[in-house]
């Protein structure tokens, strides 16, 4: 049965009136709620609410001010920028931006119905605009209240699009957790055989600096460069590849950032064709004893430590000097037998490629495991929520 099926089985003829959200729903400011510390710790109980995409800013043991939303829910709307979400657990918060919406009377209105069709809204933020929402825009917005003069039947119409639409978050919420979980385990256990396979002992192990082993430059593009549609990647200083038109170089390399927050952070293997910001440096392997997929794990693993007890500050911003980089040392197995050092280090790589492999693989499927879950969600609230067409063919 379609979704508009199901509705039209589900109405059986209830006529719908579209009432402002100003006479369904209240709304409260947060001011008994405000939070007065800013000690946030994770050990601590209560979450702290905030506007914007951070939702919750940290979590504080205050036990004055809190919110009972585990008792009665509220919907959280962000009055700058529209955003809305269902809470259901005890919060303080932290911005009086944020609107605490109710129902104005549980009889008639369920509040989780409201959220969805709420949800269902397209986002009207302009760019800039710092006007508060809710008062002069949100409250005029009409919803879809079916049979409002019968409110034991409108209660039942309302819980039971509830009830096919939680499923779809509850999924979304415990396919999240699960593979998040299942994403940091991976990379504890990453980390920890590359610890392990990169921490070598002076037996059959020479030490040579970076300078001796590589050809060690920079890019010549700005960030402004950067083109959406771009043929080839552009590394710039940030842990995210862009793309670019053109291309600067065509070589295996290792890319690090040259300045800025992601000096020691920020580290690529590059193949083949890219273009590179001219703050960042490229690292080309040119002696025939260094594998260049060893040397990009081996800098995963050690080089922000090095530069951190290297003095690389200049100034306010974070610098990395191609002299700090050149003097990096580089352990080289079997440094006397080029055939047994080169097995060595392309057996670590095998190892650690494995583990790279499995723990991108969970880091992309995630965020497409949760994309087609919301579409799925969507998909259901949008056909289940589409009272305008069900208005129009009862005209018709």
């Amino acid at each position: 049965m379609s979704g508009l099926n199901y509705m039209r089985k589900l109405l059986d003829g209830a006529e719908i009136h579209w009432l402002p959200l100003g006479e369904v729903t209240q709304y409260e400011q947060p001011t008994r709620y405000l939070v007065n510390t800013k000690n946030y710790d994770n050990a601590y109980n209560t979450p702290v609410l905030t506007a914007g995409k951070s939702f919750i800013l940290g979590y504080t043991n205050e036990t004055d001010g809190i919110n009972k939303a585990s008792d009665t829910p509220v919907i959280i709307f962000d009055d700058f920028t529209t955003a809305i979400r269902w809470v259901d657990f005890d919060f303080k918060v932290k911005s009086s931006a944020i609107k605490m919406i109710s129902s104005t009377d549980d009889k008639r209105f369920f509040l989780k119905y409201v959220y969805y069709w709420l949800s269902s809204l397209p986002s009207e933020l302009v760019v800039g605009d710092h006007k508060r929402h809710w008062i002069n825009n949100y409250c005029y917005k009409k919803l879809p209240i079916p049979c409002p003069d019968d409110p034991k039947k409108s209660l039942a119409i309302q819980s039971e699009i509830v009830r096919i639409l939680d499923p779809f978050i509850n999924l979304t919420a415990e396919l999240t957790a699960e593979l998040t979980a299942e994403l940091t385990a991976r990379k504890k256990q990453f980390n920890y055989y590359r610890e392990q396979l990169l921490t070598f002992d002076d037996a059959d192990i020479e030490w040579i600096s970076l300078g001796e082993l590589a050809t060690i430059g920079t890019g010549s593009r700005n960030a402004n460069e950067a083109s959406v549609d771009g043929k080839y990647p552009f590394f710039t200083r940030s842990q995210h590849p862009r793309k670019i038109d053109s291309y600067e170089f065509d070589e295996t390399a290792v890319i690090t950032a040259g300045d800025g927050v992601g000096v020691g952070k920020v580290i690529h293997y590059a193949t083949g064709k890219y273009g590179l910001h001219h703050r960042a440096y490229r690292i080309v392997v040119k002696d025939p004893k260094l594998n260049p997929k060893f040397l990009y794990y081996f800098f995963n693993n050690n080089f922000y430590q090095y530069i951190v007890r290297a003095s690389f500050n200049y100034g306010t911003v974070a610098q990395l000097r191609k002299s700090v980089l050149e003097k990096f040392s580089i352990p080289i197995p079997y440094p006397n037998y080029l055939h047994e050092s080169l097995a060595e280090q392309a057996r670590i790589v095998n190892i650690l490629d494995k583990f790279d492999a499995l723990t991108k693989s969970i880091s992309e499927g995630l965020p497409r495991e949760i994309e087609l879950r919301q579409k799925q969600y969507k998909y259901y609230r949008d056909l289940l929520l589409n009272f305008q067409r069900l208005d129009k063919e009862a005209i018709a």
